[in-house]
């Protein structure tokens, strides 16, 4: 019982020592400087790409955490977890009120702050090989948002998280990103393999790049893993034999059963992208390579 006790003690205090070492290696990550070199958009920001803009916007995932109005709001209060995303308006609590257009590319495409520190839960890597032209046309609607007030950014997680994020099985976009490669040439919008594997790059942040799914890294303990979209073991798409059932899956956040899809996927986005790109999504999963459920 003796030796019991002594074991025990031992490890409670290496779990603590684990921590507490985590959480200090994790804040010394998020105060890094992210240094790279930042080409010049090749396009023109300019009123004539709003409207594009603003689908992007509205079908990539922006709204879904930043809100319709760009002003912010509570996106996690789950399992230890609260996080509000910040208001990317000019408005009371703006985090991007001084922003010029090298701060907005840097934050969206690159996941680093105009100080040079990484940006926290924000899936920049889904935006990172978004073409000029899109990123051109995304800053533009970003950049005459109306003012709104909005509430203050806030990332509150738990402990194991911070460790985590610590030792690296947690990480921030800006160590996902390659931050050297050029952006990617535009695609003819169409219905081909080539534009859905263009579209499902707002994916690779839940999916994996991979697109084979998993536990969400940095998610909430309650979420669940995310769906294998490829024709692996486990995969998901094995219910969608055809890219009308896919379509109406997006569009409604129900499986052909009828089940609902947790609401952790976010269908607010992906049910408003257009026809075309629906059914490009779809024939680019279904060509992808087959991988095991979770590998990410």
């Amino acid at each position: 019982m003796k030796r019991t006790s002594f074991l025990l003690v031992g490890l409670a205090l290496l779990g603590m020592v684990t921590a507490v070492v985590g959480k200090a290696i994790g804040e010394r990550k998020m105060a890094r400087v992210v240094a790279f070199p930042l080409p010049p958009l090749s396009v023109p920001v300019d009123a004539s790409r709003i409207e594009q803009g603003r689908y992007l916007y509205n079908t990539r995932g922006c709204a879904e955490c930043h809100g319709i109005n760009g002003a912010g709001k509570v996106v996690v209060r789950d399992g230890g977890m609260y996080v509000v995303a910040p208001n990317i308006t000019g408005g009371e609590n703006s985090v991007t009120r001084a922003y010029k257009l090298d701060d907005w590319v840097r934050v969206v495409r690159h996941g680093v702050k105009p100080n040079g520190n990484p940006v926290q839960m924000m899936p920049s890597e889904d935006y990172n090989r978004l073409t000029d032209e899109d990123m051109a046309a995304l800053v533009s609607f970003l950049q005459q948002m109306p003012a709104m007030a909005g509430e203050r950014a806030r990332i509150d997680v738990p402990m194991p998280v911070k460790v985590l994020y610590g030792f690296g099985v947690i990480e921030d976009a800006a160590e996902k990103i390659d931050h050297l490669k050029q952006p990617p040439q535009p695609v003819p919008a169409d219905v081909t393999v080539e534009y859905g594997a263009y579209v499902a790059n707002t994916c690779v942040g839940c999916h994996g790049p991979q697109l084979s799914g998993g536990k969400i890294p940095g998610g909430a303990p309650t979420w669940p893993a995310a769906a294998n979209l490829t024709p692996g073991k486990g995969s998901a798409m094995t219910r969608y034999a055809t890219p009308e059932l896919f379509i109406t899956m997006l569009r409604t956040g129900r499986r052909p059963d009828g089940t609902a899809i947790s609401s952790v996927m976010p269908f607010g986005s992906l049910g408003k992208m257009n026809e075309t790109e629906l059914r490009a999504l779809y024939a680019y999963v279904k060509s992808v390579p087959a991988r095991d459920a979770g590998q990410r």
